[in-house]
Parts: C-alpha cells; sequence; structure tokens
C-alpha cells in the first residue's frame, strides 16, 4: 500500500492568532500537489506546522505519517521520518561547507537510529553519489566546497534546497515558493531540477502563486488556500486557470473564506 501523509483538520496559530482554521489534505508517495492562494492564506503555515516550527502552535487537527504522529516528534525526527521542507528564505551558514552540511544530514535521515559520535556515510560513498546528484542537476562541482547559502543568489539559495532534497530522498517534500524572487530562466531551471529528482518514490507539494514552477511538474491535485482553509481542489487545469484569471472567482464562490482572509489582512496591517 503506498504511503501516505495525511493533514486533518490542521489549526495553527502565531503569537496566538489563529492562521489555519481546519486544512485537510491526503498527499500519497508519487503525487504532485500544488497548493495555490493569494498572500496571507496560510500556505507557508502549513509547511511550518507540518515540520514543527517552534513559532507555529498547532491548536488542533493531525498529521500523520502511515500511523505515524509527526505532531508527536521534535522537527529533526520528523525529519528522519522522511518529510522535507523546502524554505522560501534559506538560512545562511556561514564557515559550514555545503559537502560537510549534506554529509551530515544525509548520515543523520538515512540512519535515524544514529547516535551522536558514530560513524558518518563513508566519505568515497558520499562523495559518489554528490557528485552524481550534481551532475544530474547540472550544477558546478565546486558548489559543494562553498558554504552553505552564504553569499549564494536567490537562484543558487533554490538550487542548494533542491540538492538537498536529492542527497535526503525524503517520502515527501513541501517546497515552499521555490520560485519566489526568481527570474524566469531561473524558474524553468528550478522547475526541470524538481522533475529530475522527484518521480515515483517522493510526493511532493509545490507551494506557488504561478504556474512556471507546474511547467515539469504537472500536479495531480491543485488545490486553493483562501482564509486558512482549502476551499476547492482540481486538476492542473484549475492551476492554468488561477494563474491567468486570480482569485476573484473563489472570493465570489467562498465569501466566508473571502471574509476570514481579509480579516488576516486587517489584523498583519501596521498600524499608520
Amino acid at each position: 500500500m503506498s504511503e501516505t501523509l495525511r493533514i486533518d483538520g490542521l489549526r495553527a496559530a502565531v503569537e496566538g492568532k489563529e492562521i489555519l482554521t481546519g486544512v485537510t489534505l491526503n498527499i500519497q508517495r508519487g503525487e504532485i500537489h500544488a497548493l495555490m492562494g493569494p498572500n496571507g492564506s496560510g500556505k507557508s503555515t502549513l509547511g511550518f506546522a507540518i515540520m514543527g516550527h517552534p513559532a507555529y502552535e498547532v491548536t488542533g487537527g493531525s498529521v500523520h505519517l502511515d500511523g505515524v504522529d509527526l505532531l508527536e516528534l521534535d522537527p529533526d525526527e520528523r525529519a528522519r521520518a522522511g518529510v522535507f521542507l523546502a524554505f522560501q528564505r534559506p538560512m545562511a551558514i556561514p564557515g559550514v561547507k555545503m559537502a560537510d552540511f549534506l554529509r551530515h544530514a544525509t548520515t543523520n535521515v538515512r540512519n535515524p537510529e544514529r547516535k551522536e559520535g558514530e560513524d558518518l556515510i563513508s566519505m568515497r560513498e558520499f562523495r559518489k553519489e554528490l557528485r552524481e546528484k550534481m551532475e544530474q542537476l547540472r550544477m558546478d562541482p565546486e558548489f559543494a566546497r562553498r558554504y552553505v547559502n552564504d553569499g549564494f543568489s536567490g537562484g543558487e539559495m533554490k538550487r542548494a534546497e533542491i540538492l538537498q532534497m536529492a542527497m535526503l530522498r525524503p517520502k515527501f517534500a513541501i517546497l515552499d515558493e521555490t520560485d519566489s524572487g526568481l527570474d524566469v530562466d531561473a524558474v524553468k531551471l528550478a522547475s526541470q531540477s524538481i522533475a529530475d529528482i522527484g518521480g515515483s518514490e517522493m510526493g511532493i507539494l509545490i507551494i506557488t502563486h504561478h504556474d512556471k514552477l507546474l511547467e515539469h511538474n504537472r500536479p495531480d491535485f491543485t488545490h486553493v488556500m483562501l482564509g486558512g482553509r482549502i476551499v476547492e481542489s482540481g486538476g492542473p487545469e484549475l492551476a492554468a486557470e488561477l494563474h491567468s484569471q486570480g482569485y476573484d472567482r473563489i472570493r465570489e464562490k467562498y465569501p466566508e473564506a473571502a471574509a476570514a482572509e481579509l480579516a488576516m489582512q486587517e489584523e498583519a496591517a501596521p498600524v499608520s
């Protein structure tokens, strides 16, 4: 039976303000899901809540990976269970080389029972696989010698995240606006890179505003988030509609969710 990431009635708050108001979504390995919605609708909050970011308080609902309650696990344990989050704005880690970072991360994810101080994956095995993945993603080998995201362009940061995903081989990957801040050529390259390493063994949730990242990653399902919940689902044609026509039809069809979205935006607006 295919493994499934099950999100049921998930609610989450930030600094006491409820952002997710009951999200239900099932993703099977091998499926591509697109999650779209206006700014402030809760898309990024969903990814952070699933992964256990400390600033995001889960106030209701559940997240299970084949019977395992992810909400009971620490963030590192969720990663070891097979869930990966590519950040919209990845953090720089000066002084830590990409290769060293990836070797430690790969070892810990593939060997969940590993204790501190135990051997890492062998250097020969790691270098061979890293070289193969970088060739597949058309990346310069020198990239692995640079410090993690330190001085990287926006496109380089996103490609570094995709390389991490390629090496960690998660069961489920959540890509939080990987196209954010990229030019057309960089988005196309990121889209192709994701397609190159996805395949039938990985379930992917692509959080995006646009359909360009979906060019090489045709979604099996497209979901629209508004006011902190998913209000409509469809196929790839829904993503194309949203890209070309925006969210007016969605707001008119779901006035309660639209009102909740407006209320969240007003709460978040700075006082002049």
